[in-house]
């Protein structure tokens, strides 16, 4: 199955109209296990957030799609990941919690929190955060944004920014070796790690 591995590297392609990102899976290292097995697309100016999953570039047959619940969600955010038309869990971010560290909370299709994904180093966050208050100069200075994920308050992994000319990501569950956090999820996760904070 596409979805059975544990590491992950994300990476975005550049394009004018949407933000496009390419899903590949991880053997040892940094070594693709295999062929790209999800390709995502995210809409630019969409006053309601879709983004879709796709199993092959030219888009023709949707895997899963994260989808806001409202257009506007006070104190939070809440996106629900539907396979077809199941449901299949939901990511949800609190404003105040994520003052300090960015912090997004992953449930399963009964809603069930199942894991917690927070950026590692608090220091770190603070630091984006005021570089990012000066115009121009967040853009070209490289703060690391890597997360950790935890279940059962135990970190089983995390999400590691690597720097690059265009924005790659590696996911690395290695620790959930019980697979308690559905792969298609935590994919849905680093994905929308990158393209929902501003939301």
């Amino acid at each position: 199955m596409p979805f059975d591995y544990d590491r992950f590297l994300v990476d975005q392609l550049i394009r004018p109209v949407a933000n496009l990102y390419r899903v590949t899976p991880l053997a040892l290292g940094e070594t693709p296990a295999g062929p790209p097995i999800a390709y995502v697309r995210q809409k630019k100016l969409k006053i309601k957030e879709d983004i879709r999953f796709y199993a092959d570039e030219g888009e023709t047959q949707e895997l899963f799609r994260i989808k806001a619940r409202s257009l506007l969600d006070i104190g939070g955010s809440r996106y629900d990941v539907f396979e077809g038309e199941e449901r299949i869990g939901l990511l949800w971010h609190k404003f105040g919690e994520s003052l300090i560290r960015t912090t997004w909370h992953v449930g399963g299709p009964d809603e069930q929190e199942i894991a917690l994904a927070r950026e590692r180093s608090a220091a770190a966050a603070v630091g984006r955060r005021l570089v990012d208050f000066v115009p121009y100069v967040g853009e070209y200075i490289p703060i690391p944004y890597n997360f950790e994920i935890l279940i059962d308050d135990q970190v089983v992994g995390g999400m590691n920014r690597k720097f690059k000319l265009r924005v790659q990501y590696v996911l690395d569950l290695s620790g959930d070796r019980e697979k308690k956090l559905d792969r298609r999820l935590a994919v849905a996760l680093a994905v929308g790690l990158d393209t929902l904070q501003n939301r």
